[in-house]
């Protein structure tokens, strides 16, 4: 295993307008730059190549910290904020949503020590700037105490199996599902707008309706407000990693995928649309919104089996299904107890503008 290697680096800006018209938020901040958990089919992995890097073990094990992330959010919140002469409504509006962790996860294990996720999110707090945070940990947890202040916050915990056999293949030092799905569940206790990612779901793997199905029913005894579907996307960099780890973990797959993506980075069409009115008909089934703002799933008008396309002989995700679930599962105050204490706790004064701090004698 390579050893990590952690880079210091500045940042001349941290909130980075998302010019992708399709995407449903407007920034996006990433304090950091690679991801240590390792997850062979990351979209992100395909950016390492904007910066000369590889999207192979380098993106896993060469973390770069924008040390300077929350000081240049100041920055530019600061400046803001004098353009609209301190009218916070109406740079709020301008605004729109803030999402953490787009193209690393903000709470991957550094963030313990460095804390530049939590920092970020004091100045969101402070200028109340619409936030929704991805990540698979939860270290998120441990910002409680900023989370709970904000007036527009949404945490979207990435899930796309129970199947302990098939993440820990692929996605080998994430955290464990039943540790995510008990996340939601603290989350949404203290009044946090959350449910899942279950994004991506791998063809042949956990594309079947019983994973998808036992995966959504968990998402919503845990508390789960919304769960978002979406399949496998491949970039070329990332499908040249994706398949190498099919080759490793399970080979007999590699043909199928050959067939069901082609040249392309998405699957085949009629796949897709098999797909998503199924994930649509169990959206509706158990009350998950498809979108982390609310709003109805998308209608279902019908069934098409997917066994065309998901040969009996692959499809894994049925074997065992969550039957070692709880061998490092624990309970909600166990898991309190392994979630490191922030430096310092929040105070009023770091999450309240100047202006508001003023008090008079009268």
């Amino acid at each position: 295993m390579p050893e990590t290697k952690y880079e210091h680096i500045q940042t001349k800006q941290t909130l980075n307008r998302v010019k992708e018209e399709r995407m449903p938020f407007n920034w996006s901040i990433n304090p950091y730059r690679g991801c240590a958990h390792g997850c062979s089919f990351c979209y992100a992995r395909a950016f390492q190549s904007f910066i000369g890097r590889g999207a192979e073990d380098e993106f896993q094990h060469h973390i770069v910290l924008k040390d300077n992330a929350p000081e240049a959010l100041e920055a530019q919140l600061s400046r803001l904020a004098r353009k609209f002469g301190q009218d916070i409504e109406a740079m709020r509006r301008h605004v729109g949503e803030v999402t953490i962790g787009t193209a690393t996860d903000p709470y991957q294990p550094i963030e313990a020590k460095s804390e530049l996720t939590r920092e970020c999110l004091k100045l969101l707090a402070k200028y109340r700037i619409r936030t929704s945070i991805t990540t698979r940990s939860p270290l998120v947890l441990r910002d409680l105490d900023i989370l709970t202040q904000m007036s527009d916050i949404s945490v979207n915990i990435s899930l796309n199996t129970l199947d302990v056999g098939i993440i820990r293949n692929i996605e080998p030092a994430t955290p464990h599902p039943e540790i995510r799905l008990e996340t939601v569940q603290q989350l949404t206790r203290h009044g946090i707008y959350a449910g899942i990612f279950a994004a991506p779901v791998l063809p042949l793997l956990t594309d079947s309706e019983e994973s998808l199905e036992a995966l959504l029913g968990a998402a919503k005894r845990h508390g789960a407000r919304f769960a978002m579907v979406s399949l496998l996307r491949l970039s070329k960099d990332v499908k040249s990693w994706y398949l190498a780890t099919l080759r490793t973990c399970y080979p007999e797959l590699v043909p199928a995928y050959t067939r069901l993506y082609g040249q392309s980075h998405y699957a085949d069409r009629q796949y897709i649309d098999r797909f998503k009115m199924m994930s649509a008909a169990l959206l509706h089934k158990y009350g998950l919104s498809g979108v982390p703002g609310g709003g109805e799933p998308a209608s279902y008008t019908g069934s098409q089996p997917m066994d065309s396309l998901s040969p009996k002989e692959y499809s894994l995700s049925g074997q065992d299904l969550g039957s070692d679930i709880n061998s490092e599962s624990s309970s909600g105050p166990d898991l309190n107890r392994r979630i490191p204490k922030p430096t310092a706790g929040v105070t009023q004064a770091e999450i309240q503008l100047e202006a508001e701090q003023l008090s008079f004698d009268f």
